[in-house]
């Protein structure tokens, strides 16, 4: 919190050469790209592939950073004010923008909420025997963030991404209607591969070595998912959780523990290490690493590389 007053101290020393950056850019909106601003990779991805040439996407979220642990700095919110659009994925994923938005002279930005129209899942759902107690990260305190796990869904954020795009620069709507068809029509193949990939599999089981962030895949796809931590990746888990995870392996004769590749693998490999399973990556998408962002790797290639490595470590055919 103390972080936060600062930077909003900071925002007011800005604003002023902010303001004049903002009345400069409304003479030459017809020469230049519309810059985007957005929190999240997947969002980042969807922005980029809607507005194609028309647009300058930049991503907040530096490579490689948890975006649990995420604060905005001054140079941050600095960026958010200079750009034409901010998407972002709703007050349970980032519950510092709107003391953020408030805090700046943000009429003439369109914010871009693309949790708009879809139903959050609860982060305390139990559909496996045990609360996972994930306890959100702002006033949607209940809810799981993760909706872009949910191909549906991303769907649905794609939509939006292009419908606010199209309000800014309605002279391109049916451009940018164009680019978002296209691309949700890969998301349904997406989506398609993923039932077609994980319905004959010798279990529908998975752990998840990280925080509980694959509630709207499993939930789409049939599967029971169990994760070690909570939804935030510093939720530590309790020695009874953790015996009752590894009871659950032993239930479903689990071969396979999956784990983020942003996050501590430390309780996947003590857990793998008890039992003698093998450790796979599994990716929740919300951000890349610096050598991913250089080979401008994608949010389906990353879900692509997900889907092989559930098929193997739930033995599919």
């Amino acid at each position: 919190m103390k972080k936060l007053t600062i930077l909003l101290i900071i925002l007011t020393l800005v604003s002023f050469g902010a303001a004049g950056c903002k009345e400069g850019r409304q003479h030459d909106n017809e020469k230049r790209r519309l810059r985007i601003v957005t929190t999240l990779f997947p969002l980042f991805d969807f922005a980029g592939k809607v507005g194609g040439e028309r647009v300058e996407v930049v991503l907040l979220l530096p490579p490689g950073v948890e975006p649990h642990d995420f604060e905005p700095k001054p140079k941050d919110v600095v960026t958010i004010q200079k750009a034409d659009l901010f998407v972002y994925t709703g007050r349970a994923m980032e519950p510092w923008v709107q003391t953020i938005l408030k805090s700046i002279d943000s009429k003439d930005l369109v914010v871009v909420d693309t949790s708009k129209g879809i139903t959050l899942r609860s982060a305390d759902e139990d559909h496996d025997g045990h609360r996972h107690g994930g306890k959100g990260h702002g006033p949607d305190m209940n809810s799981d963030p993760h909706i872009w796990l949910d191909f549906g869904n991303a769907q649905a954020m794609v939509g939006t991404i292009a419908e606010e795009l199209s309000k800014r620069d309605p002279k391109a709507s049916d451009y940018y209607a164009r680019n978002a068809s296209a691309y949700i029509d890969q998301l349904r193949k997406l989506d398609e591969a993923y039932r077609t990939g994980l319905a004959g599999c010798k279990t529908r089981f998975f752990l998840h070595g990280g925080h509980y962030a694959f509630n709207y895949l499993a939930q789409r796809y049939g599967l029971t998912y169990v994760s070690l931590r909570g939804v935030s990746p510093n939720a530590e888990p309790s020695p009874a959780h953790l015996v009752g995870m590894v009871n659950k392996m032993k239930q479903y004769q689990v071969s396979h523990i999956f784990y983020e590749e942003l996050a501590s693998p430390r309780l996947a490999e003590t857990i793998a290490r008890e039992t003698g399973a093998n450790l796979l990556p599994l990716s929740p998408g919300h951000n890349v690493t610096t050598e991913q962002m250089e080979q401008r790797v994608s949010f389906i290639d990353i879900m692509k590389t997900n889907l092989t490595m559930l098929q193997k470590g739930l033995q599919c055919k």
